[in-house]
């Protein structure tokens, strides 16, 4: 996933997310879309939302994440 996709989801929901981490634009885009909030949130490495667009990089990230 590049911070390119992602400016180009956030230019097609007309949402703002300069400034904004990886982590905190992700979910700014699932909750604009109605969806939890859950990207990088996985602290038992397992995610049953398989065809979530961000899937890969949530459990790659959900490692590193604090919260």
């Amino acid at each position: 996933m590049s911070q390119e996709l992602i400016a180009d989801l956030a230019e097609k929901l007309n949402v703002e997310i300069k400034g904004l981490s990886l982590i905190e634009s992700v979910r700014m885009l699932q909750r604009v879309e109605g969806n939890f909030d859950c990207f990088a949130r996985a602290e038992s490495g397992f995610c049953n939302q398989k065809e979530c667009l961000f899937y890969t990089e949530c459990l790659q990230n959900s490692q590193k994440a604090k919260d």
